[in-house]
């Protein structure tokens, strides 16, 4: 089933819209990612709209992991020499019908193929904390959402595990092929 996920800013303005993005059935889930009722979409050269209406395509693919919940989603970037996980710290996902959303709070964890971990766009994130007005309750909710990530990054939590963001990918190519999952 082909999905749309849609990233806001905390006033309510459009970011960006991934705009053809599989969902992997729940039956098909690992385990572990069942347990937490994981939304795990797949996509590949996926049209990309910008919150000004540009488009572009993107160049690898992607393996999105949204977990009810928790202040952050994390996409693995299957790249040529390995994967790239990129973590945005955002609100929980809200599914309604075919399309996810959620608030992009902008600060962002990248963890590459060789085990580096960096935090980025702490300057974009201060700058819209004064511009939107974050309530403290908000600013509690992003940096617990900070801190649980890197927790997770640190300990190669699920759904760090290049494994099975390899399975989803392979599942969503035979469904290409073939129709089926």
């Amino acid at each position: 089933m082909n999905y749309t996920i849609k990233s806001f800013k905390h006033d309510g303005r459009l970011h960006r819209v991934w705009l053809q993005n599989w969902r992997v059935p729940s039956e098909l889930l690992h385990p572990g990612h069942a347990a937490e009722a994981m939304l795990v979409f797949v996509n590949s050269h996926t049209r990309i709209r910008e919150a000004d209406g540009t488009e572009w395509t993107s160049k690898v693919p992607g393996v999105s992991f949204f977990i009810p919940g928790q202040w952050y989603n994390i996409v693995a970037l299957l790249e040529n020499g390995g994967i790239r996980y990129y973590c945005n710290v955002a609100s929980p996902p809200y599914e309604a019908g075919q399309v996810v959303t959620y608030i992009d709070y902008d600060l962002d964890v990248i963890h590459t193929w060789n085990g580096e971990t960096q935090l980025v766009d702490e300057d974009e994130y201060e700058r819209h904390k004064t511009l939107y007005h974050y309530s403290p309750a908000v600013e509690a909710k992003v940096k617990a959402g900070l801190s649980e990530l890197l927790g997770l990054v640190e300990r190669r939590g699920a759904p760090f595990n290049d494994e099975w963001a390899y399975a989803y990918y392979e599942m969503w190519k035979r469904r290409e092929r073939t129709g089926k999952a």
